[in-house]
């Protein structure tokens, strides 16, 4: 009864939709920021349409409901009323579809780092932090943008495992790192170069992340079409959805940087 109240107070359905990808192979727009307006996502020859409900609560709305819900969650846990299993769901959802979608169009340069979105330009590193930060995870978002993608991995992992793919070949790249899995959200590092989110949503995978390529800001795309992945031959990835540490953590209001 909890979870029902908490997903109806912060904008959730029972269950929660998964934004959808749609291809055309003339056109391109992407719905979902803040604004609703239209932003043209171009991978190539690749048409990306993630369609979204316009969202009605601002992004300072957003972030100053992350500390009454996670308090809220903490308290159902502590209560047994609600699962830490459930609790994950809600974040999830949460950061991917209230955070996120704010941030899309947003433009990508190698030294961005505002904290506004679509206000100012970002690089990957900074996306990835000011989003987490956003979301209530306590933690220094520069000092964080500014790790190696391998020691971003470390500090995100909060101690779980680090999943290390190493393929030449973009195919069995990708269905090695499908192989590793799980429904949800991870983080994903680009060898030295690049990092950003890997959502893992009914088996399909898609990178989110603040694209150096066109559209040359951050978008959402198919993991397997894109051009940053292909790009790489090693990945370094760690579970967000279901790190049990760091989603303790986040409960806990915890520093982890």
């Amino acid at each position: 009864m909890l979870l029902f109240s908490l997903l109806v107070l912060f904008g959730f359905e029972s269950k929660i939709p998964p934004t959808t990808i749609s291809i055309n192979k003339d056109k391109i727009v992407a719905e979902g920021s803040a604004t609703n307006r239209a932003t043209n996502i171009r991978n190539d020859s690749l048409k990306i349409i993630p369609k979204k409900e316009k969202d009605s609560v601002s992004y300072v709305e957003r972030k100053a409901n992350i500390g009454q819900l996670r308090k809220r969650l903490g308290e159902g846990l502590r209560t047994g009323d609600i699962s830490l299993d459930s609790i994950k769901v809600v974040f999830t959802d949460h950061l991917v579809d209230k955070i996120i979608p704010h941030w899309y169009g947003t433009p990508w340069s190698f030294g961005g780092h505002t904290a506004v979105p679509n206000k100012g330009e970002i690089a990957c590193g900074y996306f990835i932090s000011t989003t987490l930060r956003d979301m209530g995870i306590k933690l220094n978002r520069y000092k964080l943008a500014q790790q190696s993608p391998i020691d971003e991995a470390k500090i995100i992992s909060c101690g779980s495992e680090i999943y290390s793919v190493i393929q030449e070949n973009p195919e069995k790249a990708f269905q090695e790192i499908d192989d590793l899995t799980k429904e949800g959200l991870h983080f994903i590092g680009f060898d030295k170069g690049h990092v950003g989110y890997l959502l893992k949503r009914k088996g399909e995978l898609f990178l989110i992340h603040s694209n150096y390529f066109s559209p040359g800001s951050v978008c959402m795309e198919p993991l397997e079409e894109s051009r940053v992945f292909k790009s790489f031959s090693k990945f370094h990835l760690v579970d967000i959805s279901n790190n049990d540490v760091l989603i303790k953590l986040w409960l806990d209001n915890a520093v982890i940087l």
